[in-house]
């Protein structure tokens, strides 16, 4: 999926000033089947984008009246063609500012998702955002945006140890305690 047409719409009218808007960052993962051999890690699904070339996890801005969960779910079939669902929530926090090609700046309120995949289709490109789409083992992950690692290694660890997960809350920590 293209801008959404809410964000055209408000770029008519402030140009390129920074938008505050709330996105959805959907790491998809596939565990390990039962059985495998101990030194076996999950796969995580990574897409990579046509503006910058990098491999990232799916990600999306939540469009007006949309939940979370929903545009998580959305975005995964838009982007990769396959039906996911989410399993947990891995933490919230801001990411930017984002300068885009064409001059936009934005700031996201992320949430942040694990998501398993339902049925076994392969992953597909199915948008004009992406140039290649695929499954990566998390000990072999391409080069990518630090806050994309983070957040990968927390959708295993919470899958992994779901009791002891708490979500991330920022991903630039900063104290904001005014004792700090």
């Amino acid at each position: 999926m293209t801008t959404p047409e809410f964000v055209l719409a408000l770029r008519e009218k402030v140009g390129h000033d920074p938008l505050y808007m709330g996105g959805v960052t959907a790491v998809v993962v596939r565990d390990v089947p039962p059985g495998a051999a101990v030194w076996e890690v999950p796969d995580v699904l990574l897409v990579k984008r046509k503006d910058s070339e990098e491999w990232t996890p799916i990600t999306g801005i939540i469009e007006p009246g949309d939940e979370p969960d929903d545009t998580a779910v959305r975005e995964v079939w838009e982007e990769a063609g396959i039906d996911a669902r989410v399993e947990a929530l891995l933490g919230v926090g801001q990411v930017g500012p984002v300068t885009f090609p064409n001059g936009d700046q934005a700031y996201f309120l992320d949430t942040s998702m694990r998501l398993s995949q339902i049925g076994d289709a392969r992953p597909r490109v199915n948008d004009d955002e992406n140039i290649d789409v695929g499954w990566f083992t998390i000990s072999q992950l391409p080069p990518m945006k630090p806050r994309f690692r983070l957040i990968i290694a927390d959708a295993v660890a919470q899958m992994k140890r779901p009791a002891g997960y708490r979500p991330r809350m920022g991903y630039h920590k900063r104290s904001t305690h005014p004792k700090d």
